[in-house]
């Protein structure tokens, strides 16, 4: 029963290419463009590759299309980049904190004795200061981290 099903499975996924046609994009006399699985007689027609996926809007790296104020205003456009660099290094610093954050509650919560120096003194922290640290953490990364 499973090789039935998954040769079946095969074989309709494989269908699906073979059945794919051919394409040809055409721009007539008016200069409409017409797509069609027949070349027109007597004009040239492109033959289109159906088989390859679009690419995806987060690999297109795209320049930004500037806005009519930023060319108006060359002023706002230089401030508008100032804050997204702003933005962009608060993102980064948020980051490096959450990594920090994620860090120290596995040590605390991996070791159960952990040493602390407080004023040039290295002492154990008790069970209830771990457990403390622990809850501390975990808000932490709840209220700052995604």
């Amino acid at each position: 029963m499973r090789r039935i099903i998954l040769t079946s499975s095969l074989l309709l996924a494989l269908s699906a290419t073979a059945m794919a046609s051919q394409v040809y994009k055409w721009v007539d006399a008016q200069g409409v463009t017409h797509f069609g699985s027949q070349p027109p007689q007597g004009q040239e027609a492109t033959s289109i590759n159906t088989s390859a996926a679009p690419p995806k809007a987060a690999e297109q790296e795209a320049e930004p299309v500037p806005t009519f104020e930023s060319i108006a205003d060359p002023e706002q456009a230089a401030f508008d980049k100032k804050a997204k660099e702003e933005v962009a290094a608060k993102e980064a610093e948020r980051k490096k904190y959450c990594e920090d954050v994620r860090t120290n509650l596995a040590q605390l919560e991996n070791n159960p004795r952990i040493r602390v120096e407080e004023k040039g003194e290295v002492r154990r922290l008790s069970e209830e200061e771990r457990q403390q640290r622990i809850a501390d953490a975990k808000a932490a990364i709840a209220e700052n981290c995604k």
